[in-house]
């Protein structure tokens, strides 16, 4: 198996499980992608913006738990599973490869699966029959944190794991009812963010990607906390060194929940 590109998905609201619109068929599309190209990857790790701690945590359940953690949605969503395998053997893997990469890292042997893993999981692996391993979020350290994470997560894909980052490009839910109280239309900041790092990707200008919130427009606007854009971060370390950017995915679901997805390779 060559080695697998990372990715970047933005997993919307707890809803996109039941409405997976444009977005859910891109990563469909990208997962039939990956499989034609590479085969089955030995296991999944995904970091998800609803996992944050203050040092780094691999789940190692043989059998983690769906977790539904949200309130006030239809009942269809609590009646959700995505029944996929742990794989302790290659979290034990991942945790001594952080350890080597200087980034000590823990074990929590009961952490499931939070929504920002398995929604989209559920769109690109339906069959759940891929092992899955949640990586907590060092939300503290910040874009060059994550940056760093993503580059010791790096070697995993020449081993066959896919390493998948899961947020959203914008995420300002405050914006959400405004939104609506002002006519039902996304605001221009949405997109306006989404392009100007889409641009910045392209060129590989990680200097000003570290420092978005100062060198982009809307920056602070589109992320007034960072945990749903850290993920990206990760996913672009762990693509490689000089890894190029595929934009698989742009759009917009609930006005203002830009849905942009990644993929990371290397040549």
């Amino acid at each position: 198996m060559s080695r697998l590109p990372s990715l970047f998905v933005s997993h919307g609201a707890p809803t996109f499980a039941l409405y997976p619109g444009t977005a859910g068929q891109a990563l469909r599309d990208m997962a039939a992608r990956l499989l034609e190209a590479y085969g089955t990857p030995r296991a999944i790790v995904v970091v998800s913006a609803h996992w944050e701690t203050a040092e780094v945590t691999v789940g190692a359940s043989e059998q983690p738990a769906t977790i539904h953690d949200f309130g006030g949605f239809p009942e269809a969503l609590y009646a959700l599973r995505y029944p996929a395998a742990g794989a302790p053997d290659v979290a034990a893997e991942l945790v001594a490869g952080l350890n080597a990469a200087g980034l000590p890292a823990a074990i929590d042997r009961q952490r499931g699966l939070d929504h920002g893993v398995w929604v989209p999981l559920m769109h690109m692996f339906p069959q759940a029959d891929i092992p899955v391993i949640p990586l907590s979020l060092p939300s503290h350290g910040g874009p060059q944190q994550a940056l760093a994470l993503g580059r010791a997560l790096a070697p995993l894909a020449e081993r066959g794991i896919l390493i998948v980052g899961s947020g959203s490009i914008t995420h300002n839910l405050g914006d959400y009812r405004r939104a609506w109280q002002q006519g039902g239309q996304t605001p221009a900041y949405v997109g306006e963010f989404a392009d100007w790092l889409a641009a910045r990707l392209a060129e590989n200008d990680i200097t000003n990607l570290l420092d978005y919130r100062h060198a982009s427009p809307h920056g602070r606007h589109a992320h007034p906390s960072e945990e749903h854009l850290l993920p990206l971060f990760v996913a672009l370390g762990a693509g490689g060194a000089n890894c190029q950017p595929e934009r698989f995915h742009a759009g917009v679901d609930d006005l203002v929940i830009a849905m942009d997805a990644y993929a990371f390779s290397v040549g």
